[in-house]
């Protein structure tokens, strides 16, 4: 992002918003740390594959001080317990919570694999456990915000699993929000359609980039709504399955399913 064109950053305590990222290695985690780092942001980069993690905290800065990466498994409790504690060790604080790491079913239906209910854990239970983790800091600060990652699948389902995670994570991020109202601390789900990722690369349909949910995520810190769908036509998509939910039956059997490759056996791909 050209600097001229950088929104000014919120007010805050200290030196720059401190952003601890799950999922940062590639797809939109990764869109997100280049928009967030442009932005000013310091940044705490969690991910499983620990090689592209600490290539991209030295491609981002490679002084260490701004952005650092902290190898984690987010359905491990001592590993998301261990990442909380390296961002407080390095930075003193934590001001914003992205909750981006996510898994699918990617190949064949969801009841034929092995362990489905490891997309819960990674969409639904890490989330809500860093979350529960990270609040007592935020609340007693009386400042943050805690961004969690949907899908347009947590607002019309189309992958039993899958969505099932994602309306439970839209539930979540809702009543939090609510449930946080006057404490200082903000909520935000953003919502992606299709866009091109790892997780999508099977998916024959036209996509935009990862950094179109990057430059939402960076717009909610900026401005805090409750949810937002990215990008707009889904916005679109998701009137027409609350009102014509027929045509969504229609949609997801021409031109979903039928794009998609469901031979072969189940396997996971996760950002």
């Amino acid at each position: 992002m050209n600097a001229s064109a950088a929104p000014v950053l919120p007010s805050h305590p200290t030196a720059r918003p401190v952003v601890v990222l799950t999922g940062a290695s590639s797809g939109i985690g990764r869109a997100t740390a280049e928009e967030l780092a442009d932005l000013g942001y310091a940044l705490v980069l969690a991910a499983r594959r620990t090689d592209e993690l600490h290539a991209l905290a030295r491609r981002l800065d490679p002084s260490g001080a701004r952005v650092i990466a902290v190898p984690t498994d987010v359905t491990d409790d001592a590993s998301r317990r261990a990442l909380l504690a390296a961002a407080q060790a390095h930075f003193g604080r934590i001001d914003v919570l992205v909750n981006n790491a996510g898994v699918t079913v990617e190949r064949g239906w969801w009841w034929n694999d092995a362990d489905p209910l490891r997309v819960l854990r990674v969409n639904l239970e890490a989330p809500v456990e860093l979350t529960r983790l990270v609040l007592p800091a935020l609340r007693a600060q009386g400042s943050g915000h805690i961004v969690n990652i949907g899908s347009v699948a947590g607002l019309a389902a189309t992958n039993g699993i899958y969505s099932a995670s994602k309306f439970g994570l839209r539930g979540f991020s809702l009543a939090l929000r609510r449930e946080l109202l006057g404490s200082g601390v903000h909520v935000s789900l953003v919502a992606p359609g299709f866009v091109k990722s790892e997780m999508t690369a099977r998916a024959r349909l036209p996509m935009p980039g990862p950094e179109v949910v990057a430059r939402a995520v960076a717009a909610v810190l900026l401005r805090p709504r409750a949810e937002t769908v990215v990008p707009a036509p889904y916005r679109a998509l998701v009137w027409l399955e609350r009102h014509f939910p027929a045509l969504g039956d229609w949609v997801v059997q021409r031109l979903i399913w039928r794009r998609y490759d469901h031979s072969g056996a189940s396997d996971a791909a996760r950002r």
